[in-house]
């Protein structure tokens, strides 16, 4: 089952699939880390990404999808793609390769979070610069200030978290990424939207449903 994870900045696409692959056994593919990782180590790819990543712009479509073609060829088994594709192009690239393969893409999952919450989560999100668990300083606190529960790493606020960063960042979602709404809706009907506000076990069990009909 190939399935794909999408939504604006914040909806919660990070923790989800994380019970989605302990459920389902999926391979999870984010795009976010896998760029992060490149612009930490300097790779070819993250120098040429840390420029749009950093504006809270898009990264251009050429580089994500050489990006998921080397992915793919890696990893075998069902894929949750998080934060791929984001744009309609992206997408056909996606059923274009899927389908080569003969595992075609299940459902396009989208969580559904109003702006102002999503702003909320955003500025106040602190990310493990070691394990990437995700903390929250109002919603979900560390016991010790700026250091991972997880593994005691320290604890960033990431540049596209910024205030000022934020609303161009779900400026260009909007322009660029709502658009797939429509792309999926069109292909074989595999646009399903969930209600990303609430608990996360609550969001879960929405998940669950929809993808067990």
């Amino acid at each position: 089952m190939n399935l794909v994870l999408f939504g604006p900045p914040g909806a919660g696409k990070g923790t989800q699939s994380q019970l989605l692959v302990e459920k389902y056994k999926m391979i999870h593919v984010s795009t976010g880390e896998l760029l992060r990782a490149a612009i930490k180590n300097k790779t070819p790819l993250g120098l040429e990404a840390k420029k749009f990543v950093d504006a809270g712009n898009l990264v251009p479509d050429s580089l994500m999808i050489g990006l998921i073609k080397e992915v793919m060829e890696k990893k075998k088994g069902g894929l949750l793609l998080d934060g791929f594709p984001r744009t309609t192009a992206q997408a056909e690239a996606l059923d274009e390769l899927l389908t080569k393969e003969g595992t075609p893409l299940k459902k396009a999952v989208f969580l559904e979070v109003p702006k102002e919450l999503l702003k909320s989560r955003l500025t106040g999100r602190r990310i493990c610069t070691k394990c990437g668990t995700t903390f929250h300083v109002e919603l979900h606190p560390p016991t010790l200030n700026r250091i991972c529960d997880n593994c005691g790493g320290e604890l960033e606020h990431r540049a596209d978290d910024q205030p000022e960063v934020i609303e161009n960042r779900l400026e260009v979602y909007e322009k660029n990424t709502a658009p797939l709404k429509e792309y999926y809706r069109e292909t074989n009907n595999r646009f399903v939207p969930v209600d990303g506000v609430g608990d996360p076990q609550d969001v879960f069990s929405r998940l669950k449903k929809v993808l067990e009909i």
